[in-house]
């Protein structure tokens, strides 16, 4: 593509906004009417598919903000909802006008509601379970109508917390007769009475509810705000969001991997920031002072006056502890034991290692082939020379070459997709050269995205790994190995479906002038993406050559299972010529699948996966003890035929590459890590087969002549 469409649109809407905007005169200068003026003129001018704003989109806002705010339907009332119905069909006017009346009728009785919310869960608690009784709750929610007065919404509360107990009933008394009530269990080391087990279920679903209502109290107007802003940009498609400005960091710390802080993620108590993981290599991995479990309750800069962050929203409590790298943070902090001490950290660049490519050696026999899995088209959008996935793979690739990997696997299962650029640069390390995908944007011809670099990085067999849950640059580069035969793709029947490509606008660059401070940024649909051969991914997916069922096969999880998806199209083909290095590719295809209808592993997973979906379309469920034990020992016994699963052993070795078996030396954490993955990669059947695939495609080439150098 000649232009980066994401600067001219960006370029094209600041100007257009700024001759817009700096001149009109607000009649309210309130933040909440500037963002949804702002947003919906955005959307309007850059959505690739712009909504008509009439009574059918405001119907649709109207119940999906209900549903978003109330999915349980355990606060607002039927006469709540009667209320609100008068701006069923006005919202889409409201919103025209920058109007935002029914966002605060509805919030301000959501406050009042949940408050009488409180009142009601403390008074159902307080009265004991008789969990002899024989009834049942439903929780397919969306067929329940809203409570007709304070007694029915009650009587849901009651069933809703008697079914949460169920579980924590049951394992204060599991196993235990009435002889000998000193067994312990693994949850409070001593096994109770009926009496003293409700007792004791009822207290730990109060102290569940008192925590969720501290953190929903720490919600403020804006929060709820934000998701009034979502509901609408919903209506659009599913991938188009409003990112608010803690929102917008979080989200360019998962693109690109990595933040500016202490290196731990935290979780709000009310003693203060609890510390419940430690990320390698960071700060406070590398200071060895703190500990998992370790509470931060106060905080610093520098020796200035700390801080106490006691009872502090938890976003409000990050922002004191994150900063730039090089800065010193002053943590007082209550250890496990329940000692004080004040530790203070420099600052540092934390990558989050779990975000990057990481590769094996998988050995069979005196054979050896290599396995890059990649979470994520990960890339640093301030700086595109950083750290990114296409250049992460290409080492990958380089080491796996020096270590004599005979052929590869690609692992993207899971992978809900990322930057276009690394995908293009990636799809080029595998192919001379040639278009990778074909991209159209709004009112406008296609654009082709080429490898233009004729140098092959890896040239051997390769083989790409994909699920229901690989989706957007994932499918991207699956359908240009597929559509030039360069690759064998295995996995489920089809990909998660999503053809729609995205661009972040930071709302600021809207205005001339702000008073209102960071207005954070809303991530656009503007384009969509089509294959080489001119499908589109769009709904339908990249299906597998090789199809190979897994848990979620029969689950409700693509694109076509979201809301407001864009429709399915094609276009003309580019212009490409497929691989000439496999000579026997659709044997290899046909010789796999034969070993795939005989596999007593494959047929477990896919009778695992059809109970799944049985166990997911159960709603109604029984409150009785002894209907609850019945069915939670029949579950059991499934659990436990499931469990040969796990039990799989492929056979197949895997080893960490040299580079990382240094980094072990000092990095106990990431040896773990390691050998768990390569513990799972052992069981699995897809890698397995992959590797199969990989043997047939070198010997069907090597009896033709045809292998391929992949050796430096």
């Amino acid at each position: 593509m000649k232009r980066n469409l994401a600067y001219v649109l960006l370029l094209m809407l600041v100007v257009v906004a700024s001759c817009s905007f700096t001149n009109k005169t607000f009649e309210n200068d309130d933040k909440d009417k500037l963002l949804l003026d702002l947003i919906t003129y955005v959307l309007e001018k850059g959505h690739y598919e712009p909504k008509v704003l009439n009574d059918e989109f405001s119907v649709n806002v109207f119940e999906g903000f209900i549903d978003v705010i109330d999915p349980t339907k355990r606060y607002f009332m039927a006469s709540d909802i009667e209320e609100f119905e008068k701006y069923k069909f006005q919202i889409d006017d409201e919103i025209k006008n920058t109007d935002i009346t029914f966002f605060n009728i509805v919030y301000e009785r959501l406050m009042q509601r949940m408050g009488d919310a409180k009142e009601i869960y403390k008074e159902v608690l307080k009265t004991p379970f008789d969990y002899s009784e024989k009834e049942s709750i439903s929780i397919k929610y969306e067929e329940e109508p809203f409570a007709a007065n304070r007694a029915e919404l009650k009587e849901r509360w009651r069933k809703q917390l008697k079914y949460a107990t169920l579980g924590t009933y049951d394992s204060k008394i599991s196993h235990m007769g009435e002889e000998d009530l000193d067994v312990t269990d693994d949850h409070d080391h001593k096994a109770h009475s009926p009496k003293e087990a409700e007792l004791k279920s009822r207290g730990s679903t109060e102290d569940t509810l008192d925590e969720f209502f501290g953190f929903v109290n720490d919600l403020e107007r804006k929060d709820w705000f934000v998701q009034y802003i979502n509901t609408i940009v919903d209506e659009f498609d599913p991938h188009t969001f409003y990112f608010a400005p803690e929102e917008k960091e979080r989200f360019d710390t998962s693109m690109s991997g990595k933040f500016e802080g202490i290196g731990a993620r935290l979780q709000k108590k009310a003693e203060g920031a609890k510390i419940v993981e430690i990320i390698s290599g960071g700060p406070v991995w590398r200071d060895q002072r703190l500990e998992v479990g370790d509470e931060i309750i106060k905080v610093g800069q520098n020796g200035e006056e700390p801080i106490n962050i006691v009872g502090m929203r938890l976003d409000d409590a990050i922002k004191l502890i994150k900063g730039a790298q090089g800065t010193i943070v002053d943590l007082t902090v209550k250890k496990v034991d329940g000692s004080l001490d004040v530790v203070s950290l420099t600052r540092d660049v934390v990558e989050l290692e779990e975000s990057y490519a990481k590769s094996a050696t998988i050995i069979r026999g005196t054979e050896k082939f290599g396995i890059i899995n990649l979470p994520k088209f990960y890339v640093d959008f301030n700086d595109y020379s950083e750290r990114n996935a296409a250049t992460d793979v290409a080492k990958e690739v380089e080491r796996l070459k020096e270590e004599g990997a005979e052929g590869l696997i690609l692992d993207l299962r899971d992978n809900g997709g990322g930057s276009l650029k690394t995908v293009v640069e990636m799809a080029g390390l595998f192919i001379k050269d040639g278009p990778i995908v074909q991209v159209r944007s709004k009112d406008k011809g296609k654009d082709v995205y080429d490898d233009k670099d004729e140098r092959i990085q890896w040239d051997g067999p390769l083989v790409i790994l994909v699920n229901e849950l690989s989706a957007s640059a994932s499918e991207i580069l699956a359908a240009a190995m597929q559509d030039y035969k360069r690759a064998i793709v295995i996995g489920s029947k089809q990909t998660f479906g999503k053809g729609t490509v995205q661009n972040v606008i930071p709302l600021n660059n809207m205005l001339r002038s702000n008073d209102h401070g960071d207005l954070g940024a809303i991530k656009i649909t503007t384009q969509k993406f089509y294959r080489i051969n001119g499908g589109s991914t769009q709904l339908e997916g990249v299906k597998s050559d090789i199809v190979v069922p897994d848990r979620y096969s029969y689950i409700d999880l693509g694109e076509r299972d979201q809301s407001n998806p864009l429709g399915w199209d094609k276009i003309t083909p580019a212009d490409y010529t497929t691989w000439d290095g496999y000579i026997d590719y659709e044997k290899t295809i046909a010789d796999s699948k034969k070993r795939m209808e005989t596999s007593q592993q494959i047929k477990l997973i896919e009778e695992n996966a059809k109970w799944l979906k049985a166990e997911q379309d159960e709603t109604e469920i029984s409150l009785n003890f002894d209907v609850y034990k019945d069915e939670k020992e029949k579950d059991k016994e499934q659990s436990e035929y499931f469990k040969k699963l796990t039990d799989y052993d492929s056979k197949l070795t895997f080893k960490s590459l040299g580079y990382e078996e240094q980094l072990f030396t000092k990095d106990s954490v990431l040896r773990e890590k390691r050998n768990r993955w390569h513990k799972n990669l052992a069981k699995d059947v897809y890698v397995e087969e992959a590797v199969n695939v990989l043997e047939d495609l070198k010997i069907n080439n090597i009896k033709q002549g045809k292998l391929a150098s992949v050796k430096n």
